[in-house]
């Protein structure tokens, strides 16, 4: 049974913190180095509601894509809902381990994770890191269908495939255009409109589209199309949902760190729904 310190190491090597943007809180929250880990779960919350699943699961260690402190704090009283995570945390001896921009970018990482939930070839990075003399960590990923579909038909896959949320999955653009190439991008993605662009893809699957860049991104797609260009297709997703299945990816990175180490660790995915968001009610007479 591996020492915590070791376990830390090896997600370390996978997601290195030195690899997270400057303003991210990644690395190890809670956790003392020389405990014993035998159940990991993966997460990508650190909410009140995972922990108590890690409590009930009787997990040694949870690692979650999301931080629990993004910004500095003063207290971790458990009178606040974070604190109560702290204290219901070293309360069971449960460590808490977080990597977010550092997974971003991973080769694989989680734009890998959301291509191959949809059955997407990945081509390469859609934002390269220049660090990388392979070209192949960076945010985002450019992607290939295996045969051409509709924005409707894209937009039923990512529906089917992806966790169920109540959002679903919106879409901007003619649902009839034929898609061929698609970006994506695990997370909120309407920063990355002008490397979208010029990618040249069909469609841009990702989360957390804002009104005045989705609406910008339309206007181009509308000039472009007067260029004999297919305008650009938007699907958008809940935050979550895109995010979820690198916890698959990762728990199954993890499991064969283990097996090569002989560890014999037991790692779980938790499928609890984190989305914030709970129902949706269509307006009658919204396009459809």
């Amino acid at each position: 049974m591996p020492r915590l310190s070791e376990v830390i190491a090896a997600l370390e090597n996978l997601w290195p913190a030195e690899r997270a943007e400057s303003w991210d809180a990644v690395g190890t929250v809670v956790g003392e180095p020389g405990q014993d880990v035998e159940r990991v779960l993966f997460a990508v919350d650190p909410v009140q509601e995972i922990v108590d699943e890690a409590v009930k699961l009787g997990a040694d260690l949870l690692v979650t894509h999301h931080p629990l402190y993004l910004r500095g704090t003063t207290t971790v009283a458990a009178s606040t809902f974070k604190g109560r995570v702290v204290h219901t945390l070293i309360k069971h001896d449960i460590a808490l381990h977080v990597a977010h921009t550092n997974a971003d970018t991973a080769d694989p990482g989680v734009s890998d994770a959301l291509a191959g939930a949809l059955d997407l070839r990945v081509v390469r990075p859609l934002v390269p890191d220049p660090a990388d003399p392979d070209g192949r960590r960076g945010l985002g990923r450019v992607c290939e269908l295996d045969h051409p579909l509709t924005v409707r038909e894209l937009a039923a896959r990512a529906a089917e495939r992806l966790p169920a949320t109540a959002q679903g999955i919106r879409v901007a653009g003619d649902p009839d255009a034929t898609v061929r190439t698609v970006a994506v991008s695990g997370g909120s993605g309407d920063s990355l409109f002008d490397h979208v662009r010029a990618a040249g893809v069909d469609a841009f699957l990702t989360a957390d589209l804002r009104h005045h860049p989705a609406s910008e991104a339309r206007a181009h797609g509308a000039h472009a199309a007067h260029a004999a260009h297919q305008p650009l297709a938007l699907l958008d997703a809940a935050h979550w949902a895109t995010e979820w299945p690198w916890c698959e990816l990762a728990a199954a990175q993890l499991d064969e760190i283990s097996d090569r180490h002989g560890w014999g660790l037991r790692v779980h995915v938790s499928k609890t729904v984190t989305d914030p968001w709970t129902s949706q009610f269509p307006s009658p007479g919204a396009p459809n």
